[in-house]
């Protein structure tokens, strides 16, 4: 999830106060929901260290939806490289769980990987992190677990990490960094990491410069590189 790896998003606003006292309303008869949507465009997509799209630049667009008793559910979508270029489509659907335990934020779900002209390639993977504030920033562990499935070769594959962000002052700017390792599947032993940095740019839009690197990813699309990305939240 490519969550990690964190998403921005910002929540639907109201023009006046009237329209305000009116959506109030509406939360109380029908529970408060909310829509957030984000589209960007990366010099790479990478995906746990691994180059997705060939190393070729990444167009992202995300729609989800939540609910204040901390359901939500969402799909992602980017190009990906499977055949000739990088112009494959992936579509992840994903549903979950998030509350705060006391100072402890804890998310479970699960995610569908979807690739509409290459269905051999489509499997499930289940996701559950912890995290908690450190000053001004925050940590989270996390895992995501393939179960063993036809269209992973009837095996498994297991990914952990831990991840943190932290804000610059009082600064538009935040560091960010994710160490993981992944066994199963997908890998052998295979660790990655990734350090960078966010720039809130206001009204929505989130610049990133992100180094990445692996070890033991027996691939060339595992190669450090240093991949800088626009997004715009809404």
């Amino acid at each position: 999830m490519r969550k990690i790896i964190a998403m921005a998003a910002l929540p639907l606003m109201f023009a006046s106060t009237a329209a305000m006292a009116q959506d109030e309303d509406t939360e109380e008869a029908t529970g408060a929901w909310e829509v957030d949507g984000e589209i960007g465009i990366n010099s790479d997509y990478r995906f746990r260290g691994i180059s997705l799209s060939d190393k070729d630049p990444e167009v992202t667009a995300e729609l989800s939806v939540s609910h204040e008793s901390g359901l939500y559910a969402g799909v992602w979508a980017s190009n990906v490289a499977l055949d000739d270029g990088a112009d494959d489509l992936e579509l992840d659907l994903y549903a979950g769980y998030a509350a705060d335990v006391g100072a402890i934020s804890i998310d479970v779900g699960a995610v569908y990987y979807l690739y509409p002209d290459f269905s051999d390639y489509n499997y499930v993977e289940l996701l559950g992190s912890i995290g908690t504030a450190v000053g001004p920033g925050t940590v989270t562990l996390g895992v995501a677990y393939a179960p063993s499935q036809e269209n992973l070769g009837d095996e498994d594959n297991t990914y952990v990490y831990i991840s943190g962000e932290m804000p610059i002052g009082d600064s538009p700017i935040s560091v960010h960094g994710t160490f993981g390792i992944e066994d199963g599947a997908f890998a052998d032993n295979k660790k990655d990491w990734l350090i960078g940095a966010s720039y809130d740019l206001g009204s929505g839009f989130t610049a990133t410069l992100d180094y990445v690197d692996t070890a033991h990813s027996f691939t060339s699309l595992g190669d450090a590189t240093v991949v800088a990305g626009l997004s715009f939240a809404f």
